[in-house]
């Protein structure tokens, strides 16, 4: 299922001091990569959080499909997948008991749930790394299997919070054409980036300073 998901107006501030965003708004569309651009402190993660449920504003609001984003279980009910910026692994469990934890969770049963890691595994170069314990792969490696597993919840909306920030030039590439393809095949996909390489391979771009929102290209819609 397609959805869209709108930001309007919203204003996300951390206790009393200035807010980190201030009235931005946005749409991310079912087949559109939108591009959110900016330097580090400008709201990025603030915005992919907002956008997951895991913040709410203080003023504005997310809706997807014109429903309010209340929650986070809200959001993961409405297949709102977020790909987090620290990578979110646990250390204990391997590449692919990470990937295989969070399809069961969602609901997939264990012989898929193994199809789909051993799937997205592959797509990411990680194939060999799939029984490595978490702790014993590199960064990039890490930051590859948290990309993994967000393509293998097939989510109807896929965050994607600095998920290149580790990678090499040929894998930062992979992981364009991954999320090009999330797209295709109906996703409307928001992926936070500082590398202009990256967001100019997107649909559209909207870009944070200072908290405020502007519009560089595409169908975003931008205030503030």
């Amino acid at each position: 299922m397609s959805r869209t998901i709108v930001v309007d107006e919203v204003t996300v501030a951390y206790g009393a001091g200035d807010p980190v965003l201030a009235g931005v708004s946005a749409l991310a569309t079912p087949g559109q990569v939108l591009a959110v651009t900016g330097p580090s402190g400008a709201g990025k993660t603030t915005l992919l959080w907002t956008m997951a449920g895991l913040l709410r504003p203080s003023a504005g609001g997310v809706t997807v499909d014109g429903e309010a984003i209340r929650d986070r279980d809200f959001a993961v009910a409405q297949q709102i997948v977020l790909v987090p910026q620290d990578n979110g692994l646990a250390a204990i469990l391997t590449a692919a008991e990470n990937v295989q934890v969070a399809l069961i969770a969602g609901g997939v049963t264990p012989p898929e749930a193994r199809r789909r890691t051993a799937e997205a595994l592959e797509r990411l170069g990680l194939s060999g790394q799939a029984d490595q314990l978490v702790e014993e792969l590199s960064g990039g490696q890490q930051q590859r299997t948290a990309i993994a597993r967000g393509l293998a919840l097939h989510g109807d909306v896929v965050l994607a919070d600095e998920v290149t920030s580790e990678l090499d030039a040929t894998n930062r590439q992979k992981v364009i054409d991954l999320l090009r393809e999330e797209a295709f095949r109906g996703a409307a996909v928001v992926f936070a980036t500082h590398d202009p390489e990256a967001a100019a391979a997107c649909d559209a771009e909207l870009h944070l300073v200072d908290g405020r929102a502007e519009l560089v290209r595409g169908p975003a819609l931008a205030a503030g």
